[in-house]
């Protein structure tokens, strides 16, 4: 029986011939990855093992960003505990104030996942590699301890789905629309514990930056990994950023899938995600007239280099409305400098916007853009369920970072097509 791409993947570093759905197996490691917020877990977790050392320093990321800078007193507690780690075992790939930025953003630009690879992160968006042609998923801090310390984690070898991409998307449809849209086809539970698979010709059209975008909402629909096939864009990618040797894992002809999606992407419009679930999309025609009280553009899911330039392209000679406020995060510190060398931070504070270092900050109510009870936020986060960004009582609405853009401007949810 033939494989999927993911299961080659793990059948290879499980040093097996081949794996079926639902096998369970242990298997080598190529990174394992920590943030401020769930490696102190691990640390301590690793702390109560009798084997003390890291498999190889030269594969675990540890990266501050989620409350990075400090917010307060136990963020801070929380990275001197890693900082301490890191020097202690003299982890090659510790990223802190000054050259930190989001990890999903931060560890493909640093070339340090390549397709073929074997990544666990605890960090439930660990996901996002699989544009690369990684098998890439989030896990637990417990099983981050383990693997810092055996290089190895067991899983079950997960069933999928494949997403047939079709067609040529439209202006202002990015991947975000692209994910949206299939998160609100098959629901937060469409994909629970598979592998989502796209394929088909209309993969052509997608940036890198979008397929980061796709793959790391995977989780969203309950994937346990999305990926994404290895062709020449994700090559030079590859090429551009990293020195590592890396393997392209095709899909078998007979692999086995679940179901097939099709997706037409000349037929997707600008998608919303209302409260509470991402599985709440509406297209932009459909969204009516919903007052904003704060915009987000950033995050692992929308922070990039195309994000960037996109809400740039909306806010030009624009101004954010005056009951809005309008909060951009560059997600790396190289993004950061490059949207400075293009002029699209002076674009942003001109419209009125403010513009943050790297963190993942608001996307999970941690500051930089905390709602009070009754707010609504527009953001290009990955999530928005009940109290994700503030208060209870507050609402957030997941787009693009067009759509962000035009909200921000108009003070009310909208196309950018309308502007």
């Amino acid at each position: 029986m033939g494989m999927t791409m993911t299961q080659k993947i793990l059948a290879a570093h499980a040093g097996l011939l081949e794996v079926t759905a639902g096998q369970l197996i242990e298997a080598d490691l190529d990174l394992v990855l920590g943030n401020d917020i769930t490696s102190p877990v691990a640390i301590n977790e690793m702390k109560k093992m009798n084997h003390q050392a890291v498999f190889d320093k030269d594969k675990i990321a540890l990266v501050m960003d989620h409350f990075i800078p400090n917010k307060d007193i136990k963020s801070a507690e929380n990275c001197k505990c890693c900082r301490e780690f890191a020097c202690r075992h003299e982890i090659t790939n510790y990223f802190d104030v000054g050259e930190m930025g989001i990890e999903h953003a931060l560890l493909p630009e640093k070339g340090l996942v390549v397709a073929g690879d074997a990544v666990i992160g605890a960090d439930s968006h660990t996901c996002t590699y699989g544009a690369l042609g990684a098998f890439s998923t989030g896990v637990g801090s417990t099983d981050m301890a383990a693997a810092m310390a055996t290089g190895k984690a067991w899983f079950k070898v997960p069933p999928a789905l494949r997403f047939e991409l079709v067609g040529k998307p439209g202006e202002w449809v990015s991947g975000k629309d692209v994910i949206l849209h299939i998160i609100g086809l098959i629901g937060v539970d469409g994909a629970l514990y598979k592998s989502m698979e796209f394929t088909g010709e209309g993969i052509q059209y997608l940036t890198m930056d979008d397929r980061f975008t796709i793959c790391n909402m995977a989780i969203e629909a309950g994937g346990k990994n999305g990926i994404f096939p290895v062709d020449d864009l994700a090559i030079q990618y590859m090429k551009e950023h990293s020195k590592r040797e890396f393997t392209c894992y095709e899909a078998d002809e007979d692999a086995m899938y679940e179901e097939t999606y099709t997706i037409d992407l000349s037929q997707l419009k600008p998608t919303v995600s209302f409260p509470h679930l991402p599985e709440n999309t509406k297209t932009i025609d459909e969204v009516g007239d919903v007052k904003i009280d704060q915009a987000v553009i950033g995050s692992c899911t929308n922070g990039r280099m195309d994000d960037m330039r996109a809400a740039a392209k909306v806010l030009k000679g624009r101004k954010v409305a005056k009951h809005v406020r309008c909060i951009i995060i560059p997600a790396t510190q190289a993004i950061y400098l490059q949207a400075m060398r293009e002029g699209l931070l002076e674009i942003f504070v001109e419209a009125g916007a403010v513009v943050s270092t790297p963190t993942c900050g608001p996307c999970l109510g941690g500051y930089m853009g905390i709602l009070a009870a009754g707010e609504r936020c527009i953001s290009t986060t990955n999530r928005n369920f009940v109290g994700r960004m503030g208060h209870v009582e507050s609402e957030v609405y997941l787009a693009s970072p067009a759509v962000a853009a035009a909200s921000a401007v108009l003070g009310r949810i909208a196309c950018p097509c309308e502007l």
